[in-house]
């Protein structure tokens, strides 16, 4: 005799969380996530579909395979991945479980998610993050990305949090731990730890403004601090590093 597992219809999508690190499209035109472990070569939008990650042709999630999505129940649980040395640059996600699912005693594996929002960790230097920076890795036309501050972005490829929210879409939010929300969001979300009055669709506040200065003054700074040294340097110098002609 064949077991079946008990059915739920909630009335709402159940919330879940998990961890993953930001990417940006090689164009720079999208922005999405890829996850920390199983299925992490697939890079994955705000609103998704789950594919099975060996290639096989069930649909996601199926009983005997491990594909489809995953996330635990508990925000606490998610937050203590975050210690872990390889997933310190990772962000914290809070997402809606939509379509069929499968309940386990941690959390969800399931066919379809949309993340509400995004919670970014302190730049390495310990700073508040303003922005998301080239991480130095990536995957087939997109670009891994990590918290940074206004003073370590320099020349890196970047995006300021409401600009990543912004190409990511779907209403996804996005904040620095400990700071406000940044992003599309019509509605602040409590649970996001967004904070201050709820914002229209495509406005930005205060906070997000700041950081965007903050970023656009950095990025200015590294590029006179360039130009200075090419001028010390004369028009004619070779570019530093370079070996000596003759």
């Amino acid at each position: 005799m064949r077991l079946r597992l008990p059915e739920e219809r909630p009335a709402e999508p159940p919330t879940g969380y998990k961890i993953a690190h930001p990417m940006l499209s090689q164009d720079g035109t999208r922005a999405g996530f890829t996850g920390v472990s199983l299925g992490g070569a697939l890079p994955y939008g705000v609103l998704d579909e789950a594919r099975c990650v060996y290639g096989l042709r069930h649909r996601a999630p199926a009983r005997l395979c491990d594909c489809g999505f995953h996330c635990v129940h508990d925000r606490a649980a998610a937050e203590a991945l975050l210690c872990t040395g390889e997933h310190r640059a990772a962000v914290l996600l809070e997402v809606s479980v939509l379509g069929s699912y499968i309940r386990f005693e941690l959390g969800f594996r399931y066919a379809r998610q949309r993340v509400r929002c995004a919670t970014v960790g302190p730049c390495a230097c310990g700073a508040a993050a303003v922005a998301l920076a080239d991480a130095g890795w990536g995957r087939p036309g997109w670009r891994a990305l990590a918290a940074a501050c206004a003073g370590c972005v320099r020349g890196r490829t970047s995006v300021s949090l409401a600009s990543f929210a912004r190409l990511a879409g779907e209403g996804l939010r996005v904040r620095a731990a400990g700071g406000a929300a940044a992003g599309a969001g019509a509605v602040a979300d409590e649970s996001c730890g967004s904070s201050g009055p709820a914002r229209l669709s495509g406005n930005l506040g205060v906070p997000e403004l700041v950081a965007e200065a903050a970023l656009l003054q950095a990025r200015l700074d590294w590029f006179q601090g360039r130009l200075a040294r090419l001028g010390e340097r004369g028009p004619g110098a070779p570019p530093q590093g370079s070996p000596p002609q003759g």
